[in-house]
């Protein structure tokens, strides 16, 4: 039951992801250009939602719906590190149109072009893993 709920989640969540052109090529296009404010005010308030988010969490102790510990410890900071994720992310996402969450809208919408990218992204992730351990100090 519980993976039917997460289900209907993502469904709902890309619905609202499409109707909001949030997964529009030419809307990520007009944010890089600097040309709308439209796709900043949906990560903007996607942003301060998640910021609360995590605070109600933290304040009020909420466990995860599975009864396991959860760990919200800060992670290691790494100037490097997010300068050369976020160039490579942000590259990907000026080249494709599309980061990771509208990639599935795009795909469920029946725009199946975007399936190279998912295989692009799918098989960059795997590659990270296999030289992750590398990549560490």
């Amino acid at each position: 039951m519980r993976y039917i709920t997460y289900l209907v989640i993502g469904i709902f969540f890309g619905i609202i992801m499409f109707k909001s052109e949030a997964a529009s090529w030419f809307r990520i296009y007009e944010m890089f250009q600097f040309g709308s404010f439209h796709m900043y005010g949906i990560i903007g308030s996607a942003l301060v939602l998640g910021i609360i988010g995590v605070q109600i969490i933290k304040i009020k102790n909420i466990k995860p719906i599975d009864g396991s510990k959860m760990s919200l410890n800060p992670k290691e900071k790494s100037v490097t590190r997010y300068l050369i994720g976020g160039i490579i992310f942000g590259l990907g996402w000026a080249l494709a149109g599309a980061c990771p969450g509208p990639m599935y809208v795009l795909a469920g919408a029946g725009y199946l072009s975007i399936l190279i990218v998912i295989f692009g992204a799918l098989v960059g992730t795997f590659l990270y893993g296999l030289v992750k351990d590398k990549l560490q100090h």
